[in-house]
């Protein structure tokens, strides 16, 4: 991620409105230089590593944002988190793929011993897309943040510890497999690279 990115990010979020969204924070023109300065801050400090998510193909466009944070070196284990996308991107193989890519960089490369992830508890649908990607659900972390509107978010905590990476790499390849008889139609052809970009 960085300072000149602030644009796209804000053209990715304004698909679908995102920045109003009650359960994540997503940057608007107004909140956009914060949300960078405060990402490329953690990585300064080595707490954070902060990404853009695009799309090589059929041309690069910014689509979202995720990263690793909370990065204890010491212990070898990190968040994945304040990940989002663009509503046309929303439930399409472009999270799953990121996910993937992020997975087997922190157990792979980093040699993590655990991988963690919040959402808000009033997130179904991350919470049960966190399930489907493997992680194990460990409880409730009450009154874990004060979102913007001044509500007390309770968190629901999963994790994905090393010694479950390789089942759990197992069944995102078989997800991020091409269908064996793939749509004919164009319009229905999904691009076939995702990108984290630092």
């Amino acid at each position: 991620m960085l300072v000149s990115d602030g644009h796209e990010l804000v053209q990715a979020a304004a698909d679908g409105d995102l920045w109003n969204l009650p359960y994540t924070t997503v940057p608007s023109a107004e909140t956009v230089d914060g949300y960078i300065r405060a990402a490329l801050e953690g990585r300064a400090n080595g707490t954070a590593i902060p990404f853009v998510i695009q799309i090589l193909e059929p041309k690069r466009i910014v689509i979202g944002s995720t990263r690793f944070w909370n990065i204890n070196w010491q212990h070898r284990n990190l968040e994945i988190g304040w990940t989002w996308l663009a509503n046309a991107w929303q439930r399409t193989f472009v999270n799953t793929e990121a996910k993937f890519l992020m997975l087997s960089f922190a157990f792979e490369r980093l040699n993590c011993v655990r991988v963690q992830f919040t959402t808000d508890e009033i997130n179904k649908t991350s919470c049960a897309a966190l399930l489907r990607l493997g992680a194990q659900q460990e409880g409730i972390i009450r009154q874990d943040f004060i979102m913007p509107d001044g509500r007390k978010r309770d968190s629901v905590l999963f994790s994905i510890l090393d010694e479950e990476w390789p089942e759990v790499r197992r069944g995102l390849e078989e997800k991020l497999k091409p269908p064996s008889e793939p749509d004919p139609s164009p319009e229905q052809t999904a691009p076939t690279a995702t990108e984290l970009r630092r």
